[in-house]
C-alpha cells in the first residue's frame, strides 16, 4: 500500500509538471500563430491511451510516463519528422518565425515551470502558512549520527552560529554546512562555548554516505498515540506518559531511547515512564524490529515554533523569494555533486524521486515537493544539451550572435545525439536506483 501511495503521488506530480511545461511551449507558439500539431501527456510510441483532435492540434495521453511533448510544426525535435522539413517553409511554421519569437517559444516551458512553483508556494503559504523551529528554541541540544560525530559535534550540543552568523531556522543548518560550504560551527557544550572546525573533505564524505539527517533536534519522548497492537500499550503505557529509560538506565530523549532499544531486541525489559510525577515500570518484551509501537508528541509540545499567516496577496513576495532561493540551492547542489568523486553513484531516477514523497498522503508535503520538482525540471531543461529546451536556446543564441542558422542537417544530427545522451542518462539513472535496492 505504501508503494502504491508513493507511485500515485509521483505520477500525479509528474503529470502536473509535464502538462504545465508543455503548455508553456503551446501558449507561446499560439501567441505567435505557430501551429501546434500534437500536445501529449506522456509519450505514445505505437499507440495512445486516449486522444482527440480539436482544431489543428491532436491532444492525447501516451502510455510511456517518461515526460510529454508539444509537437510544433516546422521544428526539428524528438519526433524527427524529416518529411515535413523537406517541404517549403510555411508562414505558420516554427522555422518561419523571427528568432526572438522562436526563443520565447523555447523558453515557454521553463518559464511556466518557474511560475508554477511560485503559484504553488503562494497557495501553500495562504493555506498552511509558514511554521519552523528557530535555532534558538533547540533547548535540549542536538542529536547527531556517525557523520555528525565525525564533523566534531556531540549529542546535546547547542548550535549558536555557523561561520559566526546566526541561522534563524534550525532546518537550514545542514544546508548552510553543505551547500554554502561553511568552515566553522560555534556551539555550547557542557556550558562552555566552543568553535568547531569543519574537517576538510567532510562534505564529500557526507554526500557519499547519503546521510541527510546528520544533525537533528533532541526532544523528550512523550507518548502521543499507539500503533495497532503496540506492545507498550499492552504493557500499560498511556498517552502523555514520558518515557525516560530502560531497566536501570536513563534515556530521557527520543533519540537516546530509540538507539538504546535496539540493544534489547527479543528481550524482557522494564520501560521507565513518568506519569503524573511518579516513576512507573512497565515490563514488556521488545519485538524483533526494536520498536514498541509509540508515536512521540508533536514538536509544538516542547518548542515554541515560529508561525506566520499569509493571504494570497501577502504570500506573493515570500513565494518569489522561496522560488529563487530553492533554484539557487539546486544549482549549488548540482555544482557540488559533480565536484565529487564517483558523482555518478548519486544519480537517481524515478525510484529516487518517488522516495521523496511520504508513505501516507499529505497534501502539504505533496505540493511542497511538486513545487521543488517544477524548479528542478526548469533547471534541467535549460541545460545546453541538444533535444532539451536549453539545446534549442543555445542554437538560437548562436543564430542571434552570428546572424545565420545552423543547417537543418546539423540540427537533425545534434538532436539525435541529444536524444541518445538523454536516453543513456535516463537508463543509467534508473538502473542506478535498482542497484541501490540491492546494496
Amino acid at each position: 500500500m505504501v508503494i502504491l501511495i508513493k507511485v500515485v503521488q509521483l505520477l500525479l506530480s509528474l503529470s502536473i509538471l509535464v502538462i504545465f511545461h508543455e503548455f508553456g511551449h503551446f501558449i507561446a507558439a499560439r501567441i505567435f500563430k505557430t501551429r501546434v500539431e500534437k500536445f501529449y501527456l506522456f509519450f505514445n510510441p505505437w499507440f495512445s491511451l486516449f486522444k482527440f483532435k480539436k482544431g489543428e492540434t491532436e491532444y492525447g495521453i501516451g502510455w510511456l510516463p517518461l515526460g510529454g511533448y508539444c509537437k510544433i510544426a516546422g521544428m526539428i525535435d524528438e519526433s524527427m519528422d524529416r518529411e515535413q522539413m523537406k517541404q517549403p517553409p510555411q508562414p505558420w511554421e516554427f522555422r518561419s518565425k523571427p528568432t526572438w519569437q522562436r526563443l520565447i517559444i523555447m523558453l515557454g516551458g521553463v518559464t511556466v515551470n518557474i511560475i508554477l512553483a511560485i503559484c504553488i508556494y503562494i497557495a501553500i503559504l495562504s493555506i498552511w502558512g509558514e511554521q519552523y523551529l528557530p535555532t534558538s528554541e533547540v533547548k535540549y541540544g542536538i542529536s547527531v549520527n556517525a557523520m555528525g560525530f565525525e564533523l566534531g559535534l556531540h549529542n546535546g550540543d547547542r548550535i549558536l552560529t555557523i561561520d559566526n552568523k546566526k541561522v534563524e531556522e534550525f532546518s537550514a543548518i545542514p544546508k548552510q554546512i553543505v551547500l554554502d560550504q561553511a568552515k566553522t560551527i560555534q556551539i555550547i557544550r557542557d556550558n562552555k562555548k566552543m568553535n568547531i572546525q569543519i574537517p576538510a573533505g567532510f562534505v564529500s564524505k557526507l554526500i557519499q554516505s547519503k546521510s541527510a539527517d546528520f544533525i537533528s533536534y533532541r526532544f523528550p519522548f512523550e507518548a502521543k498515540k499507539f500503533v495497532l497492537g503496540s506492545v507498550a500499550e499492552k504493557a500499560g503505557m498511556k498517552v502523555n506518559d514520558r518515557i525516560i529509560g530502560i531497566n536501570d538506565s536513563l534515556f530521557p530523549y527520543f533519540d537516546e531511547f530509540r538507539g538504546a532499544l535496539q540493544r534489547y531486541k527479543n528481550q524482557k525489559v522494564n520501560i521507565l515512564v513518568i506519569r503524573t510525577g511518579d516513576t512507573v515500570k512497565l515490563p514488556l518484551t521488545v519485538p524483533a524490529e526494536g520498536k514498541i509501537g509509540v508515536y512521540p508528541r508533536d514538536l509544538s509540545a516542547f518548542f515554541k515554533l515560529k508561525e506566520k499567516s499569509y493571504n494570497v496577496v501577502t504570500a506573493i513576495p515570500t513565494a518569489f523569494s522561496m522560488t529563487f532561493e530553492k533554484t539557487a540551492d539546486y544549482l549549488k547542489s548540482l555544482k557540488l555533486l559533480f565536484k565529487q568523486e564517483k558523482a555518478y553513484e548519486s544519480v537517481g531516477g524515478f525510484i529516487s524521486i518517488g522516495s521523496l514523497f511520504p508513505d501516507a498522503w499529505d497534501w502539504l508535503t505533496f505540493w511542497t515537493w511538486t513545487a521543488f520538482l517544477s524548479i528542478m525540471l526548469a533547471v534541467i531543461n535549460v541545460l545546453p544539451i541538444p533535444a532539451l529546451d536549453g539545446g534549442h536556446v543555445m542554437f538560437l543564441l548562436y543564430e542571434i550572435i552570428f546572424r545565420r542558422k545552423p543547417s537543418d542537417k546539423f540540427m537533425e544530427y545534434a538532436t539525435m545525439t541529444g536524444i541518445i545522451i538523454l536516453l543513456g542518462i535516463l537508463i543509467f539513472a534508473n538502473l542506478n536506483d535498482i542497484l541501490k535496492l540491492f546494496r
